[in-house]
């Protein structure tokens, strides 16, 4: 396949990055804990913590896992935990100790959990106590041999840690009783390895930091096997692209998104920790009223999302009242972003809505948008520096500038393959080390990408293609409509037909007055042939619609 590489990066951005500046992504993480020490690090429901106590606690877990939980280099620890202080204190340790990093969906079901914990092979864990419940329905059925639980207080100072504890615990009752003989409390494990010698071991870029699981929302769900090549790369690329945005001691980020997902572990996590950034960390960001009043609280500089958390901010009481003169960042990912959802956050905050794009498989950027662009332009933006992009028709064959086709990428930052899948693997690797993404879009004269779908979500209508999101950009333009999710539905004439699920704006709002709409900006058969009033759509925890499981309903009632 011939390469489409982008040579007009924007002013500053370099052309490649090199992953070899470091020995691995602990290393990297080691350098800024040493050179921002005193610099606030991490903040989360009242305690802030700074670069050097993230150190000096992380080591701690480190040689309580290489000393008393005897893991060795390359075993799996897997994190179950929500945004809390105790996420980059558990990752850096385990990091550092040369052990591997499985993220775990703290929501997951015990058969979720239990295939992510038998696929990993995991030897260890780290557990909110609200979840310690799941676990012990299927501890037994998984390598596990060591449990590490937390309260979402723990970490935070006396008297709230107490408070926060005993009210998650006994007035809301969200802790559900669970018996898991053996385990050690987080606080315990940090007090046991401040005692302990710990011998930091010598990794390579070859090492594997991260099994990230991927596909649960598609199918079963695989583990990406992510390099410390892969992520130390990602981040340089992504800190390439940033630039002087963001300054140590003076950016802000604000949180939101869940540590475990790809986007905020790189973008947030890692990208911010190597630039001595501060993250304000969102433990329940579907609490839109303490949500907003913990905005209200900080000079925030960066503000990551997918569109349905953008969305609903603007939808919030007070969002937009705060004060947004230091917002510099907007960045979505994750999900496409809407234009009415851009335009509309550009008139409340004043700043343009970036639009990224990547995937668990890339670490996960491949392209963002210019931050000096002044309007949204509906791209998911150049490639990120190392990175190239073409789109490739069924065959793998490479199709011209605007053709339409499947994105493959190619870059440091794509992944060595899936964890014991070679089948699935072989899949989506091409030769020469060109990933098929799944996604449908193409490649501009400017080497801007565009995106038309997801390749599962495309709806064949009487042989003719719609794609989702465009059904779905047009209907939420409509006043009346919050949310709007498009998904094919069987048809005996057509083969397939648009599916339209909304959340309703306007309680008064009808299914005619959608279509009449729709008419104005869609052809014939891109308009919705059945449209279904929800209150709610299904979501990921990350916040992006689940069209597999609208599609799943549809096809259970047809039957």
């Amino acid at each position: 396949m011939e390469k489409v590489w982008l040579k007009n990066y924007p002013a500053g951005v370099p052309a490649t990055i090199n992953p070899a500046e470091y020995t691995s992504l602990a290393h990297m993480i080691g350098e800024s804990t040493e050179r921002f020490a005193t610099l606030p690090a991490y903040h989360c429901m009242g305690r802030t913590i700074t670069y050097a106590e993230l150190d000096r606690q992380s080591q701690f877990f480190a040689a309580w896992l290489q000393q008393s939980a005897h893991l060795a280099r390359g075993d799996r620890v897997a994190i179950m935990l929500p945004n809390c202080l105790q996420y980059p204190i558990a990752l850096l340790g385990i990091l550092r100790s040369g052990l591997t990093a499985v993220n775990v969906n703290p929501l997951y079901t015990p058969r979720e959990l239990q295939h992510q914990l038998h696929d990993s092979g995991a030897k260890a864990i780290v557990i909110l106590e609200n979840f310690a419940h799941v676990l012990e329905q299927v501890r037994k059925s998984t390598d596990i041999e060591h449990i590490v639980t937390t309260g979402v207080g723990d970490l935070l100072s006396f008297p709230k840690a107490t408070l926060v504890n005993f009210v998650l615990r006994y007035v809301r009752k969200q802790v559900p009783p669970y018996d898991l003989a053996g385990a050690v409390s987080f606080r315990d494990a940090l007090r046991s390895g401040k005692f302990l010698s710990f011998t930091p071991p010598d990794l390579t870029l070859d090492d594997i930091a991260f099994l990230q699981y991927t596909g649960g929302t598609t199918g079963v769900a695989k583990g990406a096997v992510l390099t410390h090549r892969n992520m130390v790369a990602n981040v340089l690329q992504a800190s390439a692209w940033l630039g002087a945005k963001i300054k140590p001691g003076e950016s802000t980020a604000i949180t939101a998104l869940p540590l475990y997902h790809i986007f905020s572990l790189t973008a947030n996590c890692l990208t911010f920790m190597r630039r001595g950034g501060f993250n304000v960390l969102i433990t329940n960001p579907r609490d839109f009223p303490d949500f907003i009043a913990t905005l209200r609280k900080f000079r925030f500089t960066y503000l990551s999302g997918v569109n349905t958390l953008f969305n609903a901010l603007l939808n919030s009481p007070g969002f937009d009242r705060l004060d947004f003169s230091t917002l510099n960042m907007s960045l979505g990912g994750g999900m496409a972003v809407q234009r009415s959802v851009a335009e509309h956050w550009k008139q409340v905050t004043k700043n343009v809505l970036t639009q990224a794009w990547g995937l668990t498989e890339t670490s996960p950027a491949v392209c963002i948008n210019p931050f000096e662009i002044e309007e949204f332009n509906g791209s998911v933006g150049l490639p990120v520096s190392s990175t190239e992009v073409t789109a490739c028709d069924d065959n793998g064959k490479q199709l011209g500038l605007s053709e339409v086709g499947e994105i493959c990428v190619r870059g440091p930052q794509v992944m060595r393959g899936y964890w014991n899948r070679p089948d699935e693997t072989a899949k989506v690797m091409l030769p020469d080390g060109w990933l098929r993404t799944g996604d449908i879009g193409y490649v501009d004269k400017q080497g801007f990408v565009f995106l038309q779908d997801r390749k599962k979500d495309m709806i064949l209508v009487s042989g003719f293609n719609v794609y989702p999101n465009e059904v779905e950009d047009v209907v939420v333009k409509h006043p009346g409509v919050l949310e709007a999710a498009a998904v094919a539905q069987t048809d005996e004439r057509s083969g397939e037909v648009v599916a339209l699920f909304v959340v309703r704006k306007d309680p008064n709002l009808t299914a005619e007055q959608i279509i009449e709409h729709c008419r104005s900006e869609l052809t014939g058969y891109k308009i919705p042939k059945h449209i279904y009033f929800r209150n709610e759509l299904p979501k990921t925890n990350v916040g992006k619609i689940l069209r597999r499981a609208l599609r799943d309903e549809l096809a259970q009632a047809q039957r």
